[in-house]
């Protein structure tokens, strides 16, 4: 899941893939005021660069007022007003920035974005543009912090880059005064500086994704597209349901000429439960006319199975939950059961692709990864954090044997 600071640290997301090209392509479009909009492209651009984000904020509102069909304009103006909220002590005035901010990133994803992070920062604001948590509960740790991001915000990295390693002295636990230094010193150019202070970021709490994510980036750029893809592939399995783990992975992709993509796997049955608990099972007629050769009958067993654990099986294995949820041992129990009820018939003279495939991963002790990483809902998803920390290995596997090659061979 995305983390509640994303909206104080957003505009380094600027900074990791803001495009000069575009802004800088030439025009003879003039604003009312009589500036060129190349000269506003041409400013906005040196401006972002510089991480002066509040400085650049009132010129690229003049460029997506000039061009209002910009996404890029409408993009980046989002990351500014993030930015302008950060140096803002006013409450008010700090949540129109980021509703602001929200708004601009909607106007340029329905004017066709194609920043893979676009719909990762509109669902990282709250619509209401309320404050994120505080960095710390040290006090004093905090305001350096808050202090050191106005102070990145206006392209002071220096000065910022003081908070942070200040700020961290007070509160050795602080992720973030960690992850930002190693941003400043990316920023610079001095990446084994950046690397070792994204490493202490990771050291602090490896469960976390955006210390590798924003690792990959002097990587990416040092053309190390081995050592990026690993980073990647760490943000990914550390929270495979933020999308922002999930554009940095696309980014790799892109740049490494992958496919990305998970086993084309089809259950062929849907269970539902009314108000009472009673389970409906739903099979798809073919599963059931068709299915005697090739196992698809044993789909039945998946419904059955899930109804078992919606009885009575999830309380007895989750005694310390009180309501029912649909966990990671109920679903790979259920394919189990379909799996071993397609095995135990003799009739059965190969699988379906679908079960062929589920019985390779249950095979390679990588159905749970499979499942975590691209079947969970609400439910399943909450079984991710423990997964992770006992079995990040099967994770890391998924990812790289199937995700990574397309779905697998």
């Amino acid at each position: 899941m995305i983390g509640s600071n994303v909206v104080k640290i957003a505009p380094r997301f600027a900074l990791l893939c803001f495009c000069l090209s575009n802004f800088g392509q030439t025009t003879a479009a003039y604003t009312q005021a009589g500036e060129s909009v190349d000269e506003l492209k041409r400013k906005s651009a040196e401006l972002v660069k510089r991480q002066a984000y509040t400085e650049a904020l009132p010129i690229l509102e003049k460029l997506s007022t000039a061009e209002p069909n910009n996404a890029e304009a409408h993009f980046y103006l989002g990351f500014a007003l993030i930015a302008q909220a950060n140096s803002t002590k006013d409450a008010a005035l700090r949540k129109s920035y980021r509703i602001r901010a929200r708004n601009a990133f909607i106007k340029s994803k329905a004017l066709g974005s194609t920043e893979p992070v676009v719909d990762a920062l509109i669902q990282s604001i709250p619509p209401d543009g309320s404050d994120p948590r505080e960095f710390s509960q040290n006090g004093d740790a905090n305001k350096l912090m808050v202090e050191a991001e106005a102070l990145f915000s206006q392209g002071k990295l220096g000065d910022a880059l003081r908070n942070y390693q200040r700020a961290l002295q007070l509160d050795p636990k602080l992720y973030e005064a960690a992850l930002f230094s190693g941003d400043v010193y990316s920023h610079n150019g001095d990446f084994p500086q950046a690397e070792t202070w994204y490493q202490k970021a990771i050291a602090i709490d490896p469960t976390r994704e955006i210390a590798y994510r924003y690792s990959a980036t002097p990587l990416m750029k040092q053309g190390k597209l081995d050592q990026a893809r690993d980073r990647y592939v760490e943000s990914f399995i550390c929270e495979p349901y933020s999308r922002f783990s999930a554009a940095g992975l696309t980014q790799w992709a892109k740049a490494a000429n992958a496919k990305l993509a998970h086993p084309a796997i089809d259950i062929p049955t849907n269970v539902t439960f009314d108000e009472k608990g009673n389970a409906k099972i739903d099979l798809a007629g073919s599963a059931l006319l068709t299915g005697k050769e090739d196992g698809s009958f044993a789909w039945i067993s998946y419904g059955l199975t899930r109804s078992n654990w919606r009885r009575d099986k999830f309380a007895k294995t989750f005694p310390e939950e009180k309501t029912y949820r649909r966990s990671l041992a109920e679903e790979a129990d259920a394919l189990r059961s379909v799996l071993t009820l397609a095995g135990s018939d003799k009739n059965v003279k190969s699988l379906s692709p679908s079960l062929a495939k589920l019985k390779k991963l249950n095979d390679e002790g990588l159905l749970e990864a499979y499942l975590l990483m691209a079947r969970a809902d609400e439910g399943i998803a909450a079984d991710h954090p423990s997964y992770l920390k006992q079995h990040r290995d099967k994770l890391r596997r998924y990812v790289v044997e199937y995700v990574l090659t397309g779905g697998g061979q």
